[in-house]
């Protein structure tokens, strides 16, 4: 069993910059970053592999935001950038087997963060 624990979320204005955090308890292998909004699916926002550093971005985020990890420390992070109020959601921290952009492959979740973006 691994947990998850995000941090790093908060309010900020647009063309603003966040970066979370995602602590996990023991090993991992790809670990992703979704979002959901109220009233919509969620979504994957980021992935990244363990072993080579392989990464997948939504097509709304590539250039602004970068995914990236920390081995030794179990942690994953999103360095999020030029923030816009259309990405403002929980977001979650997930960790799944192989890199995928579903959400059903990914079999351990965060409590989730908030990001919220004022215009």
């Amino acid at each position: 069993q691994v947990q998850l624990v995000e941090s790093g979320g908060g309010l900020v204005q647009a063309g603003g910059s966040l970066r979370l955090s995602c602590a996990a308890s023991g090993r991992t292998y790809a670990m992703g970053w979704f979002r959901q909004a109220p009233g919509k699916e969620r979504e994957i926002v980021a992935a990244i592999s363990w072993i080579g550093g392989n990464t997948y971005y939504k097509d709304s985020v590539k250039g602004r935001f970068t995914i990236s990890r920390d081995n030794a420390k179990n942690t994953v992070y999103l360095q999020m950038n030029s923030l816009k109020p259309e990405d403002t959601a929980v977001y979650y921290c997930a960790a799944g087997q192989s890199l995928s952009d579903s959400r059903w492959t990914y079999s351990y979740w965060g409590q989730g963060t908030q990001v919220t973006v004022s215009s």
